[in-house]
């Protein structure tokens, strides 16, 4: 089965050609680094680091080259270096390495590229000046604009009338501007603010022709797939397609356009604004970064993910279940490198995760069931499946035991085997009175057919 994604401009699944097989490329909107990422950001660069993967094993690791921008320059980045009286530089490189650990916590490979708006400034100055030259942009009052009407799709990504995009942007309608939806190339800084020369005067790039500029420099036009939040769809990416295809009259801008779902927390968007996140550099203290990559993935990539605590142990359940197949397999050398057929027919139907991970626990029940080679190749088949999607990386008793240090190992080791011998002389109270001695070194115990084992517990 070929692989089919769901492109937001065409309303439809469709089967995935690239422009060329040995150079695939895929763009995809990365953050602001200006405060640490909360796990609504991190569901893109997860669920976009499962299509990295998938394409990289269809078309082979070098031939598929992911780009993942940095916006490094930026209202609110300049709001907080000024309130820290530091450079902008300072305030981006904090949060910058933040955010490499904490998506590096979640399983996520690095992206091909990683250009930043800063280091693009003259990529973006000159596709500005080819907009102005295509009649496309203009200047007033210090600014630079795109011209709207210069381009006749414009709407047609996002579905939306002029009426409605002018409503939904909340533009800022400047008597300089020539239509109301017209938009920022570049502008004036404000006094304090970092700026650069440009033949339109100093000053710094809007949002939107920073990722045109950073695609070109590292892709070139047309792209294979652009990926984002669906809360991207208007106005950015609207915009990137509408200057991206006018500053040098290509016939696209890219051939796919992928869109996932809002991760909503307590009925609403998670977002800084509104105040309602959770830091995932918060929460992998508390939960290891597999069962979130997880929780992040169960719902299908189109669909919004509710948050909740829930959802989290959920995921470690079923991430325990896997693991506890493979420690009960554990003296089988698995025979295999190849995912199931299964799985892959999952993944190449639009990414479909939740079906994928049903194909993961099958694989597992039939690993408890199965004997001789065939329990090798299925342990083979469930370590392929797993690992391309970024899962199954740890040894099994590193899973359960991993943040237990060698002192409370053995405390544990001992305490377990006590228990046994009271509930092998039926003395049940002394059996309880262990529990509750583990429960108060925060162990969690799993009686088995084979005996006990445990594991320590997550804060969610």
């Amino acid at each position: 089965m070929a692989l089919r994604l769901y492109d937001t401009l065409r309303r439809e699944k469709r089967d995935f050609i690239p422009n060329d097989p040995k150079r695939v490329t895929m763009y995809v909107c990365g953050p602001t680094v200006y405060n640490y990422a909360h796990v609504g950001n991190a569901r893109p660069v997860v669920v976009f680091d499962v299509l990295f993967r998938v394409l990289r094993r269809t078309y082979g690791v070098d031939q598929v080259l992911y780009a993942a921008n940095v916006t490094d320059v930026d209202d609110k980045i300049n709001a907080k270096a000024a309130a820290e009286g530091v450079p902008i530089g300072v305030i981006t490189a904090r949060y910058l390495d933040a955010y490499h650990a904490d998506m590096s916590a979640l399983g996520s490979l690095k992206p091909t590229f990683e250009p930043r708006a800063t280091q693009t400034m003259d990529a973006i100055i000159a596709m500005i000046e080819r907009l102005v030259r295509n009649n496309a942009a203009y200047q007033a009052q210090g600014h630079v604009l795109f011209n709207t009407a210069a381009y006749s799709d414009y709407g047609r990504l996002s579905g939306r009338s002029m009426e409605d995009m002018i409503a939904g942007a909340r533009v800022d309608v400047a008597p300089y501007k020539e239509n109301p939806a017209d938009f920022v190339l570049w502008k004036p800084s404000k006094t304090g603010e970092p700026e650069w020369p440009s033949p339109f005067g100093p000053g710094r790039p809007g949002w939107h022709i920073e990722c045109s500029a950073m695609i070109e420099q590292n892709l070139g036009f047309p792209i294979d797939i652009h990926g984002g939040g669906n809360d991207l769809i208007f106005p950015h990416h609207e915009n990137e397609m509408a200057q991206g295809i006018c500053a040098d009259h290509v016939p696209a801008y890219a051939n796919y356009w992928l869109h996932n779902g809002f991760l909503n927390f307590d009925d609403e968007k998670m977002s800084k604004s509104l105040g309602n996140v959770v830091l995932v550099h918060d929460l992998v203290t508390r939960v290891q970064g597999e069962a979130i990559r997880w929780a992040l993935l169960s719902a299908h990539y189109r669909q919004p993910l509710a948050w909740t605590d829930a959802v989290v142990v959920q995921a470690r359940n079923s991430l325990d279940r896997l693991y506890g197949a493979l420690r009960r397999a554990a003296d089988v050398e698995p025979v295999g490198e190849s995912p199931s057929p299964a799985f892959l027919e999952a993944l190449d139907d639009d990414l479909n995760t939740p079906r994928a991970y049903a194909e993961l626990h099958a694989l597992a029940a039939q690993l408890e069931t199965a004997s001789g080679p065939e329990r090798a190749r299925i342990k083979g088949e469930l370590l392929a499946s797993a690992r391309l999607i970024g899962f199954l990386q740890a040894d099994p008793e590193a899973w359960f035991q991993g943040a237990a240090d060698p002192d409370l190992r053995a405390r544990v080791d001992a305490l377990l085997s006590e228990r046994a011998a009271a509930r092998a002389g039926r003395d049940w109270a002394k059996a309880d009175e262990i529990r509750d001695q583990l429960n108060a070194l925060n162990i969690e115990v799993m009686d088995g057919p084979a005996g006990a084992t445990w594991r320590i517990k997550e804060r969610v």
